[in-house]
């Protein structure tokens, strides 16, 4: 088994108040995990934590072999993870085209070529390049979100409630997306309220309960749970 990340013991917060007490994680290379639970579980908070945008207290993060614990989001960056977060995650007055241009920011050659890349895997993007982000639909700043994150050519990707004020059509099609992105290599670590339809995309997910790792498994086993069912699945 080869980890693309792993969060072991994390302990971290606001303030004075811890949110997460103890939290441990592991994503495999190339592998899709979802992160369910209930409001105020602290999936937002673990993203956070992870990615260098709130300090860990305690615990330990790494990426592949590389202890990223407490770095700086700019240098979890360059070391190969993105993070596309719930809300804010597009320049809305910038077009999509210089939007990509800033996802690649650290970027020093090759920047035309990634950029094709990613119009090719979001062909919907691409007759708009010229358009302000502010303009697009709900969805499309989505995937617009999406596509920036990966001009970078991540090799661990953190997604904040991606189909959060989504329809249920559009929640699918990103559900498609994100799946596309894993199955081309990328791994994903993906925060959801949207609890059936993560882990019916992923391979593995964990339920977090007041800060804490409540239950753990592959995905398929979650969703039968008749525990998981009742609380988070909307099953009586």
């Amino acid at each position: 088994m080869t980890l693309a990340l792993e969060a072991t013991g994390l302990i971290a917060g606001y303030g004075e108040a811890d949110i997460l007490h103890d939290v441990s994680i592991k994503v495999e290379r190339g592998e899709m995990v979802a992160v369910i639970g209930p409001n105020g579980a602290g999936k937002s908070t673990l993203l956070k934590a992870i990615f260098g945008l709130l300090p860990a207290r305690a615990g330990e993060v790494r990426l592949g072999s590389e202890d990223i614990t407490n770095h700086t989001p700019d240098r979890i960056v360059a070391a190969g993870m993105s993070y596309v977060p719930q809300i804010e995650n597009v320049f809305p007055s910038l077009s999509i085209n210089e939007n990509l241009e800033m996802g690649a920011f650290i970027r020093r050659d090759g920047l035309a070529d990634r950029l094709e890349h990613v119009y090719e895997m979001f062909p919907d993007l691409t007759e708009r390049r010229r358009h302000a982000a502010g303009k697009l639909s709900g969805g499309q700043r989505q995937m617009l979100a999406l596509a920036r994150a990966l001009m970078l050519d991540p090799t661990m990707l953190l997604l904040d409630e991606p189909s959060a004020g989504l329809s249920p059509k559009m929640v699918h099609t990103i559900f498609e997306k994100i799946l596309e992105i894993n199955e081309a290599g990328t791994a994903v670590l993906l925060v959801e309220q949207n609890a059936r339809e993560a882990l019916s995309f992923s391979r593995r997910g964990y339920v977090l309960v007041a800060g804490e790792n409540r239950l753990e498994g592959d995905a398929k086993g979650l969703i039968e749970n008749e525990e998981v069912g009742r609380l988070y699945l909307g099953e009586s």
